[in-house]
């Protein structure tokens, strides 16, 4: 009974999930505007690090870890309150877009962001100063739950379509990604994706 029931309840959420209504809404991140640093080297410390909470959507937070010029986001509460989650970017130096797109859930009156699509910058690794366009998807932490991590990439430079891809990805995986054991969905077109850093690589 317990297990019909469990079914019930997910095939009835997934039923919600299909019935509400999915937009966009966009915000922009400058940590000189919008940002706080809560952790940075001490006087002494030579370290190139600094790691910043940003106003998100509606009171979601935007947490930005850089380190080694490389950058690390998690969008949305952290698990447990947990402001080091784990760290996710690429292995070539890199850096974001200041515009991040969210995909917002709505059912009556209420709406929430589930997913976010944000363009990273990566280094080719060819020496050269090229960059390589990534849009990652992430799924976004709620106050109840907290689990964030990224869910997909997909390669902006030479990929047609590539932002309504990424949405594709951000609606038909977030709510029921498991971060930490589902693998991120990668959608290369024709350039290869970069090498992600602190899971699996792209």
């Amino acid at each position: 009974m317990r297990l019909a029931l469990t079914g019930f309840l997910a095939a009835a959420l997934a039923g919600a999930a299909q019935a509400a209504d999915i937009e966009s809404a966009y915000t922009e991140v400058d940590t000189q505007e919008n940002c706080a640093a809560f952790a940075a080297p001490a006087g002494d410390d030579p370290g190139d690090w600094i790691n910043f909470v940003c106003t998100g959507w509606r009171g979601y937070p935007v947490l930005i870890y850089y380190g080694d010029a490389r950058e690390s986001i998690f969008y949305g509460f952290p698990p447990d309150g947990d402001l080091a989650p784990e760290w996710e970017s690429f292995a070539g130096f890199n850096s974001t877009g200041s515009t991040i797109e969210w995909r917002i859930m709505s059912d009556g009156d209420r709406k929430w962001p589930f997913a976010t699509i944000h363009r990273w910058f990566v280094d080719d690794g060819l020496g050269v100063g090229d960059k390589i366009e990534v849009l990652v998807v992430e799924k976004v932490g709620q106050v109840f739950g907290r689990e964030g991590c990224v869910i997909g990439y997909v390669v902006a430079t030479g990929n047609e379509n590539a932002n309504e891809k990424a949405r594709r990805i951000a609606d038909g995986q977030a709510n029921d990604f498991a971060c930490g054991a589902d693998q991120p969905v990668v959608d290369a077109g024709d350039v290869p994706a970069p090498m992600s850093a602190g899971g699996d690589d792209g």
